[in-house]
C-alpha cells in the first residue's frame, strides 16, 4: 500500500519534495499513525504548524460550527469570527493594526510592499544571513541563503543580508538609505540560531538614528514556541512590524502582518488585498489556539517543559561531545548541531517511530506540539541516546 501511494505521487506532482515513506492514517495528540496502526512521535509538529497537536477537540469543535454557518466570504465582508481572533492577536502582539494572510510568506510580501509605499524602491531592505523568510519573489529575495535563489534571478532590487550577529556588518551598511531590517529573533531554517542581545542593543541605536522599521519574523518563533509570545520578546526591543502565520491557524492556513500605529495607513485603501486571507474557519481554529497559549496557560508550560528538555540535551552533549557540538533555543524551539551531516541519523529516528527534522545539514531541529508531555521527551531523549551510543556517527 505505501509503494502505491509513493509510486501515484511520482505519476502525479511535480517532483519538490523529499517525502518521509509513511502513509499517515490519522493523527492524536503528538502523535501519527500509519495504516497499519504503528505509532510516530512527531518532534516537529509540520513545522511547527500543530501547536495543540492532533485533533484537538477545541479545534474540532470551533471548526465544524464555523463551517455550519459559513466557509468563506470575500473579504468585501467582515466576518463576526475574523475581529475575535484579530483582537486576541492584536492584544498579545501589542499591536495597532492587521491584515490576514494565508501564510507567512504573503505576511512578508505585504511587509515589503508597505515599506516600499513608505520609502520607495531606491531605499535598501536588509534581512540576516542564513535567515529563512519564505518562497515567494520578496520573501525568498530576503531569506539569507543561496540554494533557495539560485536559478530564479533576477530577484526583487535593493535587498541586502547583513552577516548574522557581526555588529561591524550591522554598523557598515545601516544607514539614511536604510528602509527596513527583518530579523528572526531565533532563525529556524537556519538552524535554531539565536540573535545576540549585543546585536540587538546596536540594531536599536541605529534605529533611533535613521528612522527605518524592523520587521519581527515570528512566523515559526512565535505564538508561544519559544515559552513567551515572540522570539523577540526575550530582548528589550518593541518592532515596528510582526509577521506571523503557522501556529496561528491550528493547522489551517492562516497569517498575519501586524504593524504600529504610525504604519496604519501607509498602504490605500485597494492597493493591497487576499481571496483567502483570514478565512473564517481558519481564524476559528485560530481562535482556540491564542486561547490555549495565551489565556490557559500553555506559553507558562512550555517555557517550564522546555528548560527541563533544554538541560536534559545539554547532558547528552556533555557525555557525547564529539557527536553533539551544540545545542541552541528557547521553549520548544530547539536545535541540537552535530559534528556530521544529521540525515542518516534523522533515518534512524524513523525506525525508532520518532519523526524529527535536519536543517542546515548539521543540525536536528525540534519543533514539538506544545502539549506535549515530559514523558514523551523522555521517550525521544532515550532513543537519541541509544543511537548515539551505537557509533555509527561521526567520522
Amino acid at each position: 500500500m505505501l509503494k502505491e501511494i509513493l509510486d501515484q505521487e511520482k505519476r502525479h506532482f511535480i517532483q519538490i519534495y523529499n517525502r518521509i515513506p509513511l502513509d499517515i492514517s490519522h493523527g492524536q495528540g503528538v502523535h501519527l499513525f500509519d495504516k497499519d496502526g504503528k505509532k510516530y512521535l512527531d518532534m516537529f509538529s509540520g513545522l511547527g504548524v500543530n501547536a495543540l497537536g492532533y485533533s484537538h477537540p477545541r479545534i474540532i469543535e470551533a471548526v465544524t460550527k464555523q463551517i455550519n454557518r459559513f466557509a468563506h466570504l470575500s473579504n468585501n465582508y467582515i466576518t463576526d469570527i475574523q475581529i475575535e481572533f484579530s483582537e486576541k492577536l492584536l492584544h498579545y502582539s501589542g499591536k495597532s493594526k492587521i491584515f490576514l494572510t494565508n501564510s507567512g510568506t504573503e505576511a512578508v510580501e505585504a511587509a515589503v510592499k508597505l515599506i516600499r509605499m513608505k520609502y520607495g524602491a531606491d531605499k535598501n531592505i536588509y534581512s540576516l544571513t542564513n535567515s529563512f523568510h519564505g518562497r515567494t519573489y520578496a520573501a525568498m529575495t530576503l531569506t539569507g541563503k543561496d540554494k533557495y535563489k539560485k536559478g530564479f534571478e533576477p530577484l526583487v532590487q535593493n535587498i541586502f543580508q547583513i552577516d548574522f550577529n557581526n555588529i561591524l556588518d550591522l554598523e557598515r551598511k545601516i544607514n539614511g538609505n536604510t528602509a527596513a531590517v527583518f530579523l528572526e529573533f531565533i532563525q529556524g531554517e537556519g538552524g535554531i540560531n539565536e540573535v545576540s542581545h549585543e546585536f540587538v542593543y546596536e540594531l536599536k541605536k541605529l534605529h533611533e538614528k535613521y528612522d527605518f522599521i524592523i520587521v519581527s519574523d515570528g512566523i515559526q518563533c512565535g505564538t508561544g514556541r519559544t515559552g513567551k509570545a515572540y522570539s523577540h520578546s526575550y530582548y528589550d526591543i518593541d518592532p515596528d512590524i510582526i509577521v506571523t502565520a503557522k501556529a496561528i491557524g491550528g493547522g489551517l492556513p492562516l497569517g498575519a502582518i501586524m504593524v504600529s500605529e504610525e504604519l496604519s495607513d501607509i498602504i490605500p485603501l485597494g492597493k493591497h488585498g487576499t481571496t483567502f486571507g483570514g478565512n473564517p474557519i481558519s481564524c476559528a481554529a485560530g481562535k482556540v489556539v491564542l486561547e490555549e497559549v495565551y489565556e490557559n496557560g500553555l506559553m507558562n508550560y512550555v517555557a517550564e517543559i522546555g528548560d527541563y528538555f533544554k538541560n536534559e540535551l545539554l547532558v547528552l552533549k556533555s557525555k557525547y561531545s564529539d557527536l553533539i557540538k551544540d545545542v541552541r533555543g528557547k521553549g520548544l524551539m530547539l536545535g541540537i548541531e552535530m559534528s556530521f551531516t544529521c540525515s542518516n541519523l534523522v533515518k534512524d529516528l524513523f525506525n525508532k517511530s520518532i519523526l524529527s527534522n535536519c536543517t542546515n545539514e548539521n543540525a536536528i531541529r525540534l519543533l514539538p506540539p506544545l502539549i506535549i508531555s515530559k514523558s514523551d521527551l523522555d521517550f525521544f531523549l532515550y532513543n537519541f541516546e541509544e543511537l548515539l551510543k551505537t557509533g555509527n556517527y561521526g567520522t
